[in-house]
């Protein structure tokens, strides 16, 4: 019998990419503004994590695992930045996932899997990147404290990436110039995938993982913590 996973914006990149990673062992509802692109094997719950309330009486009675995708990245000067701007960053990145964590932990079956995304950016100070590493700040904190709480029975796991080539990071890689200075930032010498990101994710919603909670993992070519120079 396939385990039930709810993902929050499956619709593309790396919520995209997971979907068609879990779907031979998952039954997947994807819950985004758009249904995720192409064939894949997921119900598709029509959702905005900014307007909407999770309807969980279209969930199945027991959760396996959750996955909150919804990110931003917006860099500018911070003094280009206004207060409100980090309150929409926070809203999309944070609490659009705290609204739906209140809702859904009781559906949550035992040895059952949560799993956020950071960045890199949080680990390493980088310019003009106050808001995001804000926002990814207080997913990594939370996470380690909702993971306290709910062990034994709720895993919770964040994976903090580098940069990866999906349509939410094209403007950071629209030539290929732009895409060789990304790579040669990275020990790994290469801009990670969507896939690079599943496979991790597969791995912590799986029982092979089933002694891991509480981590913040690095999915990031190396960024944060090896140094090349």
């Amino acid at each position: 019998m396939k385990k039930n996973l709810l993902i929050i914006g499956g619709s593309h990149g790396i919520g995209h990419a997971i979907i068609k990673a879990l779907s031979d062992n998952y039954h997947i509802i994807s819950a985004s503004r758009t249904a995720p692109e192409g064939q894949v094997a997921a119900q598709h719950l029509t959702f905005d994590v900014l307007t909407d309330k999770i309807n969980t009486s279209g969930l199945p009675d027991k959760l396996n695992g959750f996955i909150y995708c919804p990110g931003s990245i917006n860099l500018k000067p911070f003094k280009m930045m206004t207060p409100q701007t980090f309150e929409e960053d926070m809203e999309l990145n944070f609490f659009g996932m705290v609204r739906i964590l209140k809702e859904i932990l009781p559906l949550m079956a035992d040895n059952s899997s949560v799993l956020l995304f950071s960045t890199v950016a949080v680990k390493n100070g980088m310019p003009f990147h106050s808001s995001v590493a804000a926002c990814k700040g207080a997913i990594e904190g939370f996470g380690r404290a909702l993971a306290a709480e709910y062990a034994p029975k709720i895993r919770v796991n964040v994976i903090a990436p580098s940069l990866i080539d999906t349509p939410l990071s094209a403007k950071l890689l629209n030539n290929d110039k732009k895409k060789e200075q990304m790579a040669d930032r990275h020990p790994m010498k290469r801009i990670g995938t969507a896939t690079d990101i599943a496979k991790c994710a597969e791995f912590l919603l799986s029982d092979d993982s089933s002694w891991i909670t509480g981590q913040i993992i690095g999915v990031d070519g190396g960024m944060s913590t090896l140094s090349m120079h």
